[in-house]
């Protein structure tokens, strides 16, 4: 059994793979360029992969392989019809970072909030010392208690993220699309609504036909000058050249956890930003806290696991 890791490094150098060996001959990759995958896999029953896209061409080159374990939620990576027609089974990992996905949340609405970097660079630089003044508050900030929150994509970090911000004491509500279930602690509205009524906007969905391209220059100018918009969801959903023209224009305020490209090409308009102060940006680690990794680990073994003594039937989750 060849088990091949194209992107192991995508789980930090801390993560032990050991218990892999003991299911067959493991190749680990730390990452792979589109152009080295057709060779890896060639030879592979089952191939592991994280953020690492494989198309269907690569998937033809690999004549023995019989399941692709994606060692993450979303499965945007891979075509789960070419898959499925041609028996390739594939297994995803549910709820491992809800609660790591949620507290990165907290961590870059509060940065964006309370502009901490600024003051901490005001201090250590000396200029505060040199003042003479007991405070300085050239950036103002708002408490989040009483802010109206609007969260798009209510699954499980979704839900998190709502119930925190309750505790903060926010008045939650979701996007509820015509087809979804009523959600009895939260009010579920339309996105037009959400958009132009919220002072704070988080996005936990998962990337596919519906939500690629969801936040474009139309959604964008619904939103009020001031609000933050938080995308810990897939880059492709948020339209990165339109927002940076409502943030110039607008004055709205993001941070980014997830962009269309991973890594961000330098000649990113997000990296060009009349008030720089107004973003930040994260490599894609919202859900790298290391319990929320050894999790993904685990919960891979076991899907592999399953997959080959058939005893426990795994279902690819939504």
């Amino acid at each position: 059994m060849e088990i091949v890791f194209l992107d192991s490094e995508s789980y930090g150098e801390d993560i032990d793979f050991s218990k892999f060996n003991e299911l067959g001959n493991v190749r680990l990759y730390a990452d792979t360029s589109s152009k080295n995958i057709k060779h890896r896999i060639r030879k592979a029953e089952i191939i592991v992969i994280n953020n690492t896209a494989v198309s269907n061409l690569d998937l033809e080159s690999a004549p023995k392989l019989r399941l692709i374990a994606i060692a993450a939620t979303g499965t945007d990576n891979v075509d789960l019809n070419f898959c499925l027609e041609n028996g390739i089974k594939v297994r995803n990992i549910e709820d491992y970072a809800t609660e790591s996905v949620a507290q990165h949340t907290f961590a870059m609405l509060f940065h964006l909030m309370e502009q901490t970097t600024y003051y901490d660079s005001y201090i250590k630089s000396g200029t505060w010392s040199r003042s003479g003044s007991p405070t300085h508050m050239k950036r103002k900030f708002v408490q989040l208690s009483g802010k109206r929150w609007g969260i798009i994509g209510l699954g499980n970090i979704g839900k998190k993220v709502a119930s925190l911000a309750s505790a903060f004491g926010c008045e939650v509500v979701y996007y509820k699309r015509y087809s979804d279930k009523c959600n009895q602690e939260f009010e579920g509205i339309p996105l037009q609504d959400l958009l132009q009524t919220s002072d704070i906007i988080s996005i936990h969905a998962p990337l596919n036909r519906e939500t690629r391209n969801m936040i474009t220059k139309k959604e964008l100018a619904f939103i009020k000058t001031g609000t933050i918009l938080l995308n810990l969801g897939r880059g492709g959903i948020i339209n990165e050249w339109d927002l940076t023209e409502a943030m110039d224009k607008k004055g709205i305020l993001a941070g980014l956890d997830v962009f269309t490209n991973e890594p961000i090409d330098l000649t990113s308009p997000l990296l060009s930003l009349k008030i720089p102060h107004h973003l930040v940006m994260t490599p894609h680690i919202g859900f790298a806290a290391k319990e929320a990794r050894e999790a993904v680990i685990k919960g891979t073994l076991k899907n592999i696991k399953d997959f080959l003594n058939s005893k426990n039937p795994i279902k690819l989750h939504s």
